[in-house]
Order: structure tokens, then sequence, then C-alpha cells
């Protein structure tokens, strides 16, 4: 069973989520199958690894094929994120910035390498504005590896979340790199909502994480 790390950041927001009064109209602000990680100039890889080494790289299709897509079309980061695969791992994968208003919703896939041994570890963090400071992400959606085993298969998760303006959501492998293999993610979608106005009062308290969830898929693609 996969650890999930929940952070719920408003009450009251929590509570005008759920409300009848939450109705919305859905806007699809993103959907990234990495078919080119390199060719996404408003995406952003930065690897804060010590010492830096391989940063997010093109999914290699002879240890796993991708989700979707075509031949190695997802991202991938492997031990080599700290230079010679000694070191700390701190590799980041950030979105590009997004217009996010109301009720929200990350999806995505995740998979890794199926060799025993190793634990293999993402966080999912958001971060309110444009930058890139690893300080400013500082609301955790998701941990996935770490105690509990990464799983080796394609799965999606998916965490909603409250929020009013611009906002990021990044992507961090990390650990020791002697504990690390290689994980891919795949088909990247974030989905906005515009609240009614009655909503709206209730929502401008601040930013709530409301749930994560994951379920597994088959081989088939895009959901």
């Amino acid at each position: 069973m996969k650890r999930l790390n929940i952070m719920i950041a408003s009450a009251l927001v929590g509570a005008a989520a759920s409300s009848p009064l939450a109705a919305q109209a859905n806007v699809e602000v993103l959907d990234e199958g990495f078919d080119n990680l390199a060719g996404l100039t408003s995406w952003d890889r930065i690897n804060r690894s010590t010492p830096p080494g391989l940063g997010w790289f093109q999914g290699n299709t002879d240890l796993f094929p991708p989700q979707s897509g075509g031949a190695g079309s997802y991202a991938a980061a492997n031990f080599l994120g700290a230079a010679n695969g000694m070191g700390v791992v701190d590799n980041w994968l950030i979105t590009p910035t997004l217009p996010l208003s109301g009720l929200t919703t990350l999806s995505f896939f995740t998979n890794r390498e199926a060799v025993d041994g190793f634990d293999d570890l993402i966080e999912v963090r958001f971060s309110a504005g444009s930058g890139t400071d690893a300080s400013s992400f500082d609301t955790l959606l998701a941990t996935i590896g770490g105690d509990n085993p990464f799983p080796a298969d394609w799965r999606q998760w998916s965490a909603d979340l409250t929020v009013e303006g611009e906002g990021r959501f990044a992507f961090r492998y990390l650990g020791d790199a002697a504990t690390l293999s290689y994980i891919g993610l795949d088909t990247v979608r974030v989905v906005t909502a515009v609240p009614e106005p009655a909503s709206l009062l209730m929502l401008a308290g601040g930013l709530g994480v409301l749930g994560l969830m994951r379920r597994k898929v088959g081989p088939a693609g895009r959901q």
C-alpha cells in the first residue's frame, strides 16, 4: 500500500468545496504527455541535488513503455540525479504557471523500474504564484514511495485543492542516490473550476487541499 500524505490547509475551504453551492464549470489548463520534454520551455527542470547530476530526462522505453503516447513519451528521473550516482538526489520538475480559479484537480501517472531493493520517492507540491524557489512550494499534496514500495506499474493519482490566482505544481524526486532506481511520470493534467458566486465568498479564505486518491489503470490510453 502506498504512503499518501495529505495536508488539509483550510477547513473553511474544505467546507465550501463540499457544499452544494460549489457548482462550477471545469476548465482544463494543462494536459501534458511529455512527447518532447526538452521542448517544454514553459516547464522548469531544476536539479538541487548534491552534487548535481542528471536532471529529468526523456523516458526510456527499454526500461518500460509510456502510459500513453509514442515510444519514450514520458518524463523520467533516476539515481544519476546526483553526479555519478553518489550523493543526495533533489531533482525538480515544475509545471508552467497556471491560472487557477476555485476547485482544482491535478492528476498524473507514475511508474518505476521493476527492480527490488530500492526506495524511489516523489513528493508532489504546490506553490502560489510563478516562482521556482524551493521554499515557495510549501504545500505538500502527496508523497509516493518511501517507507512503502513505489508501485512498479502505471498508476494514476489525483489531488484536489481550492485556490484563486496563479500557481505551479512540482514533482520532486529525492533521496539518497544509493536507494533510488528509475521512475517515470506521464499524462499530467490540471482542471480548474469556476465556482458560483455564493461559493466564492466561502472560498476566499485561502487554500485548501481536499484530498488525494489513486486508482489503478490498465495500459490503455490516457484518461
